[in-house]
Formats: structure tokens, C-alpha cells, sequence
């Protein structure tokens, strides 16, 4: 059987929590199955096929949201050491496993919003992390898509050296090139895309042609008031998109001037000792700016995907432990 053209968004109820995938994970780990494995006189090469499947396996089923697949994997690593009888045959079962989620289950295609200094640069990698999917930058791919000289990256390298603005359609040739890659075959995170409603209607239309469709929607709620601090003590490490904040997560470097104020030169990057910098924009008079522009054109993509019960809003006022 072939997946169908097209497949149609599932209703929240086919979904589970990452905190119930946790707990399922937990209570797996914590099963007879597990017990008897991690006590059994089992080689060396033996356990570590088995910590293999788990770790490979694991992602997969949190990824795919199955919470019956997260319960069953326990006594499927029992049947891995007894049917296939090795780490080959192993591997293969896991490739198998895995080639079935990504042609015969939706993706998890999640898109990230947030006002500026709302956190999705802190909050994205956690979530990158936890799923196994890549979150995409619309930045990133344009540069890659241009460095690689695709046709489509050739078409925005035209208009940019033209002093032009990439229009939607070719963000979406990008993104589309991008999603075909092995790391995005069980899903991707959106970060920056779609901003307004044109280009969300633009993306539903690829992503259906792709047999995909937005799986969830997730909006970092921060008040207006509180951004400006936020925003204004925001320092950033270019090459890896790292960010720092003077007082919510100062790097090991920052020193004091007499002002009360951070050093310049004595920002830099925690793990590559390079300069860090604060963005143009990452000012009072520029926020005012990009929160009239979100407020006025991003979130009414809420709205457009709140039908089909995919957006979850998150309070993102509070320690990271809170969001989390």
C-alpha cells in the first residue's frame, strides 16, 4: 500500500501529551520486561543492541505521538534478542519500524510562535531535542539553499543581489527542498514561517502536495510589557544563533562598567569564546515596531489554524521550569 495524496488533520484526541509520552516512557523502562533484560547474564554486545534499539526506537514512537507504541516497546526489545537473534537483524528491524512511520503516519509538523524575546530561540532546541526533529530556520534554508546553488536557491540568490525581497513562493520552493531531507522524514519544527496569512495558506497548499499538514501550533504567550527588558539585554552568538541575556542568563564572561552596564568586549560565547552581539533591531524603538507588525499580521495564523484544534497556547511569563 501507498500513503494517500493527501492526508487530512487528526483530531487532538489522536494525540498525546509529551509529558504522557514520559510518564509511558518511564513506566516501559520500569516494566518486568526491562527488569529481566538488565539482570539477564546478557553479553556485552547483547546489551548494547538493546540500549540501541531503545534509543533509536523511542524518538521514533514520540515522534509518530503513539502512546500504544511507547507501552509495547518493552516487550518488543524482548522479541528483538529472541527473533532476530543479533545486532544486524536488529538494525534492520529498527529500519523497517522506522520506514513504516515515515510513509505511513503523519509527520509531526510543528510551527513556533512568539513575539520577540518570547523564547523560541530558548525553548526550540528543548523541543528539537525532546521530538528528534530539526527545527527550520526560514534564514538558515535561504542561505543554505543559496550556498548549495539549487535551482530555487539560485532564484532568491537573483533577487536578493537585485536589492529585492525573496517573495512567498520562493520561501516555500525552499522550504519544500529542505523538508525532503532524511532528518525532516518523521517532521520539523517551523521557526520564522509562516508570519503572515498569505504565506500559511501558501505552506498548507505545499504541504498537502506533499501528503503532509500541520500537526501543531504552539504560541509562546508573553505580555508586551514585560518584552522590553527581555528584548533590550538580548546578546547573540551569530554562527550558532546561541542567546544570552545580561540578566536572565548572562555569559561566563560579562563584566560590569561603572555604569552598571555589561562590557561589550567582555561578551563572549560560553563555548567558543567568541564575540557575541545585540541584534539592530533589539531596541525599544524597534520593538514597538515588530510587536504592531506581529500582533497585526502573524496572529491572525492562530486563528486560521485554530479550527482544526492543532494550536496550543503556552504561558512563556515564567521560569523555564514553569513552561516546561
Amino acid at each position: 500500500l501507498s500513503p494517500a495524496p493527501t492526508r487530512p488533520l487528526l483530531p487532538p484526541e489522536m494525540f498525546v501529551s509529551t509529558s504522557a509520552l514520559r510518564v509511558a516512557g518511564r513506566r516501559a523502562a520500569a516494566s518486568t520486561s526491562f527488569r529481566r533484560m538488565a539482570s539477564a547474564g546478557a553479553s556485552a554486545g547483547q546489551r548494547a543492541s538493546r540500549e540501541q534499539f531503545r534509543a533509536r526506537a523511542l524518538p521514533v514512537l514520540a515522534t509518530a505521538g503513539l502512546a500504544i507504541g511507547v507501552s509495547q516497546l518493552g516487550r518488543e526489545e524482548d522479541k528483538s534478542q529472541c527473533l532476530f537473534g543479533g545486532t544486524n537483524k536488529v538494525e534492520e528491524a529498527i529500519k523497517e519500524t522506522e520506514d513504516k512511520f515515515a510513509n505511513y503516519w503523519p509527520r509531526n509538523i510543528m510551527i513556533l510562535f512568539g513575539p520577540p524575546g518570547a523564547g523560541k530561540g530558548t525553548h526550540g532546541p528543548k523541543i528539537e531535542d525532546l521530538l528528534g526533529i530539526p527545527q527550520l530556520s526560514t534564514g538558515d534554508m535561504l542561505r543554505a539553499a543559496v550556498a548549495a546553488q539549487t535551482d530555487v536557491g539560485k532564484k532568491a540568490q537573483a533577487v536578493m543581489k537585485a536589492g529585492g525581497l525573496v517573495s512567498d513562493d520562493i520561501v516555500v520552493g525552499i522550504i519544500r527542498d529542505r523538508i525532503r531531507e532524511p532528518d525532516c522524514r518523521f517532521g520539523f519544527i517551523l521557526d520564522g514561517f509562516p508570519r503572515t496569512l498569505v504565506q500559511a495558506r501558501a505552506l498548507d497548499k505545499m504541504l498537502s502536495e506533499e501528503g503532509a499538514a500541520v500537526t501543531k501550533v504552539v504560541e509562546l504567550q508573553v505580555p508586551d510589557g514585560v518584552l522590553e527588558e527581555r528584548i533590550c539585554g538580548r546578546w547573540i552568538h551569530k554562527k550558532s544563533g546561541r542567546s544570552y541575556h545580561v540578566k536572565f542568563a548572562p555569559p561566563k564572561s560579562m563584566k560590569l562598567g561603572p555604569d552598571g552596564k555589561p562590557v561589550p568586549e567582555s561578551m563572549k560565547d560560553d563555548a567558543t569564546g567568541e564575540p557575541l552581539i545585540q541584534r539592530p533591531d533589539d531596541t525599544a524603538q524597534a520593538l514597538t515596531k515588530r510587536l504592531a507588525s506581529y500582533h497585526g499580521e502573524t496572529v491572525p495564523i492562530l486563528d486560521h489554524y485554530r479550527p482544526h484544534g492543532v494550536v496550543k497556547e503556552v504561558n512563556a511569563n515564567q521560569s523555564m521550569d514553569g513552561v516546561w
